[in-house]
């Protein structure tokens, strides 16, 4: 095999990276610590020949390729052991049409990229709330954020894609080329080719009201309560995420706060400051907040106010839910699990998604929870590998206690291994067109190092 992956080194542009090389170790590793795995190379690729090159390799030699951008997959899907990672964190140019309001982004960006160039003009895309995320991997799986209420999820602002398909042919996916692939890419993850090139709509969103008010875990009830209520009605120029949390140790808090526990939202309102103060106040003002600190902000100051304290190798568990609907019962067992968060980083966010994501069909897009209110995501987090147990074990004991209250299926993107059923669920209804378009477009299951959608002869002998 060394003399084949000799043959591919001599083919790329870019650099093929064993485990005999320098930097194969730092190589390897993805944004969530807990996942160690060995690749037998690693193509940090430079171009769209590059990729095509490394599908052919792969191919013809039958060994698993993962694709990464930014690594920041929950379950460290952009690598694995013993196969070809393809990655294209070397592809990251943006061109942003200021007329056009669109933003042609290489698949090896991360949104940090896409906020600088289009910030420039006044412009930006929807995704996201931590700017080193890759733009491919949040795409396509859904992609929601700050902006998700205003101006819908990131795919519902996507345009069009160039990709690689498993055969190695090269096609373009829009509303009237290659149509099922479009329907498909918007929420099936990696499951259908390397997307090398998206084109992205753009909105006119410079500065916002934005920041964080905390309440002590006393008000925490009625905290969440009002938040839920708020949000369901509120005008779609506001948004803000519900969080459990520890006040992490850094100079803008003050210092009696520090590593205390408290419930709070992250707010993000995209109307002028004036009104924006006016809508965000029905729960900004309730009860007794601990501190409060809103006002006006650069978008992408946004974006990557949380990069510091989540920097790439930290140990991360996730456990997720769509939640429609958040009952009295719900509200105290999130309070109960909320105030026992094991340690500083540990986490849980309610992510809004009505407003305009809602006004897209279910059957639209791939991604099928249209109706849901929240994507919840439950974080244990952690720089030690020896809370592992201890991390997981809050995650998983949150999760069991309040899924019987939530949709019943998560967002892709928030989801460990979790097996087939619980990617079904995913879906939904979507789930058959998706294996048929699986089928249509990657029949041997070329692209399987994702979170899987099956097709339809394997999933026949599952």
């Amino acid at each position: 095999m060394e003399a084949d992956l000799g043959e591919l080194r001599a083919q790329l542009r870019g650099q093929l990276i064993g485990p005999q090389d320098e930097g194969y170790e730092a190589a390897r590793q993805v944004y969530n610590g807990m996942i160690q795995r060995r690749p037998r190379a690693i193509a940090q690729v430079a171009d769209v020949a590059d990729i095509l090159a490394c599908v052919k390799f792969s191919r013809e030699n039958g060994i698993a390729a993962a694709v990464r951008c930014g690594g920041h997959n929950a379950a460290g899907l952009g690598v694995c052991d013993d196969g070809l990672v393809i990655d294209l964190s070397r592809m990251r140019g943006v061109r942003v049409d200021p007329a056009a309001r669109t933003a042609r982004v290489e698949g090896g960006c991360r949104w940090g990229d896409v906020d600088h160039a289009t910030h420039a003009f006044g412009l930006a895309v929807p995704a996201g709330i931590i700017s080193t995320t890759g733009v491919a991997g949040l795409t396509l799986g859904g992609g929601l954020g700050y902006l998700s209420r205003k101006h819908g999820l990131t795919i519902d602002n996507l345009l069009e894609a160039d990709v690689i398909l498993a055969d190695g042919s090269f096609v373009k996916a829009t509303a009237n080329e290659n149509a099922d692939l479009y329907w498909a890419i918007r929420g099936g993850g990696g499951n259908f080719g390397i997307v090398t090139s998206f084109l992205f709509r753009a909105h006119p969103v410079k500065m916002v009201t934005a920041g964080p008010t905390f309440w002590g875990l006393d008000e925490a009830e009625g905290v969440l309560q009002r938040y839920a209520e708020f949000i369901a009605e509120a005008p779609e120029d506001a948004n803000g995420f519900f969080a459990f949390t520890k006040v992490p140790p850094v100079p803008i808090f003050p210092k009696e706060l520090h590593e205390r526990t408290v419930c709070g939202v992250v707010w993000c309102a995209t109307a002028p400051p004036e009104r924006a103060e006016a809508m965000l106040k029905p729960v900004r003002g309730f009860g007794k907040p601990l501190f409060d600190h809103v006002g006006p902000m650069p978008f992408p100051a946004l974006q990557s106010l949380f990069d510091p304290l989540l920097p790439p190798g930290m140990q991360w568990y996730w456990k997720a839910d769509f939640v429609k609907t958040i009952p009295q019962e719900a509200v105290k067992l999130n309070v109960k699990h909320g105030s026992a968060i094991p340690t500083l980083l540990s986490t849980m966010h309610l992510y809004p998604i009505n407003g305009a994501a809602q006004r897209v069909g279910a059957s639209e897009t791939a991604w099928a929870y249209r109706d849901a209110t929240w994507a919840q995501v439950i974080c244990g987090i952690d720089s030690d590998p020896a809370n592992n147990d201890r991390i997981t074990r809050w995650a998983r004991d949150y999760w069991e206690d309040l899924h019987p209250y939530s949709a019943g299926a998560a967002y892709v993107n928030f989801m460990m291994e979790e097996g087939q059923d619980r990617i079904q669920a995913t879906y939904g209804e979507n789930y058959p067109r998706l294996a048929a378009i699986k089928s249509k477009y990657d029949p041997e299951n070329f692209f399987r190092v994702n979170q899987n959608i099956r097709p339809y002869a394997q999933t026949a002998g599952r």
